[in-house]
């Protein structure tokens, strides 16, 4: 279960650094959240739905390009100078080149977040409210025990509901619409 560090000050990248290892940060609004790594299965699932977006929409193969499409970024935002989502998506023309070094200071027009046990709660109560402030126009959330893929917008600077995909189905789903990802890959469970 992800964890906040409250303090009187605002935690910062130096709070960050100190974490032991297999321990992720993220600071959002000036507070240190913390949370385990994660593990094969998320990070296969964030791989895997990373790349069938990563190649026709970051790299213009078999899709139309003009994105950036980037696993765990580290994006930095007013009081909070680092946010890690799992995908995270830019349009080029708001982003015209990623940064070599430092952080990403532009909010991303995409995020997806890959829902474990570990993260259900801090991403339900603390990711998502933050992503809606700071105006992600859209989230996905893939939610691998019960295979399921929740595509929502930002309208009136709340998440709507646009979609559900599930189990093996195709999913053809804003802001990637112009291509089908097969989501049965994504429940691989191993030999």
């Amino acid at each position: 279960m992800s964890s906040a560090a409250r303090e009187t000050k605002p935690a910062t990248y130096a709070d960050l650094e100190a974490l032991p290892p297999g321990v992720k940060g993220e600071i959002i609004e000036g507070v240190l959240y913390t949370q385990p790594r994660p593990r094969g299965g998320h990070a296969r699932v964030s791989s895997s739905l990373g790349h069938d977006i990563f190649g026709p929409f970051d790299r213009g193969i078999g899709g139309p390009g003009g994105w950036w499409i980037l696993i765990e970024p580290g994006i930095e935002l007013p009081n909070s100078p680092e946010v890690a989502p799992d995908i995270a998506g830019w349009r080029r023309e708001r982003l015209p080149e990623v940064p070599a070094e430092g952080p990403i200071t532009v909010v991303p027009d995409w995020v997806c977040e890959i829902l474990s046990p570990s993260n259900r709660k801090y991403d339900l109560r603390i990711k998502f409210p933050f992503y809606a402030k700071v105006g992600v126009a859209y989230l996905w959330v893939v939610d691998p025990p019960e295979r399921t893929v929740q595509v929502k917008k930002l309208i009136n600077g709340h998440f709507t509901d646009i979609a559900v995909f599930a189990d093996d189905e195709l999913l053809r789903a804003e802001p990637f619409d112009a291509v089908e990802i097969a989501l049965a890959p994504l429940w691989f469970r191993g030999p």
